[in-house]
This record gives C-alpha cells, structure tokens and sequence, in this order.
C-alpha cells in the first residue's frame, strides 16, 4: 500500500513544477518576443547608417573647375584631416592666429602674415580667407567679427 503522506508530497512537488512550467513558459515567451524586437530595430538601425552612409559621400566635397580651371579647394575640418592638406597661403592663417595673443581681425593677419594692409584691394583678397576658414572648421568666428582658432 502507498504511504498517504508521500503521494501527498508527491502531488504538491508536482503542482510547484507545474506552476513554475507556466511561469517559465511565460518568460520565455517574453524574451522571444524581445528579441524580435531587438531584431527589426538592428535592421532599422542598419538601413538609417547606410542612407547616412550614403547621404554623406554624396554630400562630401568633390574637386572642382570654373571655367576649365582647378579652383583650389578647402578641406572641411574632420578627424584624420591635418592642417597641412590646406593650400599653404591658408596653413599661414590659422598659424597667425595662434601666434596672437588673442582673437584677431582681418587686418591683424594681414600684417601677421606680411602684407599691405594699407591697400584695400590688397586687404579685400584675404578677407575671404578667414570666413572659408571658419565655414570649413578650422577657424570661429566671434560675434564682433573677430577670428580664433578652434579648440
């Protein structure tokens, strides 16, 4: 004859792993369904880097020519472009910037860099140094007009 007490035992370890069946059942279910998640959000991710991929190659400056002629071209500033890969008449601005005590004008520079302020059509030329400078990244420009290196 069964002992009552150990088929008691028995039912109620087999009612706990039941319960805990279900609750596994439950969990499992949940990190299925996550994990379905977590997988149309790394397509999403993917398909937005390379239209942003693609979005900036098409958006990177390219050489170009005005009137069958080279127009000398001024790198954006970005990591792993040196200073040195800008035209050396723009490699001297930055440096005279540097070399100042503080932020500088056009004028400033001009005489920094030798030359003849005193003739507004020789300034006018250099004026636009700067502010492609500091389109591109490598200068910034202070709301008084005034020019500093970047950081």
């Amino acid at each position: 004859m069964l002992d009552p007490e150990l088929l008691e035992r028995i039912t109620a370890r087999r009612a706990d792993l039941d319960e805990l069946e279900e609750q596994l059942v439950k969990q499992l279910m949940e990190v299925r369904a996550e994990r379905d998640e977590l997988a149309v959000a790394e397509g999403v991710l993917e398909r937005v880097s390379e239209q942003l991929a693609d979005d900036r190659a098409s958006t990177a400056p390219v050489p170009g020519q005005v009137g069958g002629r080279a127009v000398m071209l001024i790198p954006h500033r970005e990591p792993g472009v040196e200073e040195t890969m800008l035209p050396p008449d723009y490699q001297r601005i930055p440096a005279a910037a540097r070399q100042a005590a503080g932020p500088v004008m056009t004028q400033q520079v001009g005489e920094m860099l030798g030359g003849d302020v005193g003739v507004r059509s020789k300034l006018e030329p250099l004026r636009g140094k700067p502010v492609r400078l500091t389109d591109r990244g490598w200068l910034r420009t202070l709301p008084d007009g005034r020019f500093t290196t970047r950081l």
